[in-house]
């Protein structure tokens, strides 16, 4: 079992790097190997999620075994940490490496040697790392486990525990070594204008659900009607199409779209509208009220290629959006506050050239 579960992860393999090519194809086939590993290991951590929430696996008799064997994946990933350190800062002087990488190495290691961030699960976790045959016990271990969240990480799930947090610190220092050129990859046809993060003050989305509006002459009206509001305008006072899972998983929150702007907090709402608040603070729960903090992204070029959806997650604007900020290792709140919006800069008769994505900027770029 031990082997069978170490080895559904890709690990670096330090004999393949090749040093008689240069820093950056160098760096472009530890991308390469990073990309492969985030497509092979949300599955295995989910493998190791369900074995540890196995009671058969886990009967009295297996306890000292089942202990070693997460004590060595445990000492692997840092073993592979450090590794990935020193080939990193070989190449660095190259100018070729995301410097953004040692950060989520650094909150991977502390993941991994028990200092776990998630404020829920730190007094469960010291006392594991203290004695780890506490997962003998059924409650321990369930909280040590999680829940599985699928090949991509976006299943809703009832429990985020302590794999989970492994999981996701996995996935960060891969992000940051490959989206930077997957989203020079994406950007074919277009260019990135302006790309800035933002926490704005409080401030009310007001709009009409899409499925309400038949046509064109619906669509006129919410803008003429939040044209009417004089002296309600925010800060940002673009039209909007935003779009949100109330809060969800997007496997189970119903997708929304509206039409609107935002508006100053507190602005009546106009008969036949929604509104959605948002605050720069969060507030603990999931779902409304969204906060106001996001990443600002504005493009140039084809507008065919700006809204292409093929080959891509969303389309195009959503998605270089997103990999810029998974690069850059910040936040994205999902899902208890994710949210995103195509930003019409020119009024909604003309094509969208502009993306909001939701961050979670609290503390800054982890």
């Amino acid at each position: 079992m031990f082997s069978s579960l170490m080895n559904r992860f890709h690990w670096f393999n330090t004999e393949s790097v090749d040093k008689t090519i240069s820093p950056k194809e160098q760096y472009q086939c530890l991308s390469q190997w990073a990309a492969k590993a985030r497509s092979v290991n949300p599955r295995a951590f989910d493998e190791w999620i369900l074995w540890l929430r196995s009671d058969t696996e886990w009967e009295s008799s297996h306890l000292d075994s089942n202990t070693s064997t997460l004590r060595e994946v445990l000492s692997r990933f840092l073993e592979q940490n450090n590794v990935l350190i020193h080939y990193l800062k070989e190449l660095e002087p190259f100018g070729v490496v995301n410097t953004v990488v040692f950060r989520a190495i650094e909150r991977f290691n502390r993941e991994l040697q028990g200092e776990t961030h998630p404020e829920h699960l730190q007094q469960v976790v010291k006392q594991v790392f203290a004695n780890f045959s506490l997962l003998g016990q059924e409650k321990t271990r369930l909280q040590f486990a999680g829940n599985a969240t699928g090949p991509s990480g976006t299943n809703s799930i009832d429990f985020y525990g302590y794999f989970n947090a492994l999981k996701d610190a996995d996935a960060e220092v891969q992000w940051a070594l490959f989206m930077p050129n997957k989203v020079q990859r994406q950007l074919q046809g277009f260019s990135l204008q302006q790309f800035e993060y933002k926490i704005m003050p409080a401030m009310r989305f007001l709009g009409r659900n899409l499925s309400a509006l038949q046509n064109e002459d619906d669509i006129r009206e919410v803008f003429t009607t939040l044209d009417s509001l004089q002296g309600c305008i925010s800060e940002f006072p673009y039209d909007i199409l935003f779009m949100h899972h109330q809060g969800l998983g997007v496997d189970v929150g119903p997708w929304q779209g509206l039409w609107g702007r935002f508006m100053k907090p507190n602005t009546l709402v106009p008969e036949g509208f929604q509104h959605i608040d948002f605050e720069p603070e969060h507030n603990g729960k999931a779902g409304m009220p969204y906060l106001s903090h996001y990443a600002y992204a504005t493009f140039t070029g084809d507008i065919k290629a700006m809204h292409q959806r093929e080959g891509f997650d969303s389309d195009a604007m959503y998605d270089v959006t997103r990999n810029m900020m998974l690069g850059q290792n910040v936040l994205i709140p999902y899902p208890d506050k994710y949210w995103t919006a195509e930003v019409f800069l020119h009024g909604y008769t003309k094509p969208s050239t502009a993306y909001l994505f939701s961050a979670d900027l609290t503390t800054g770029l982890r």
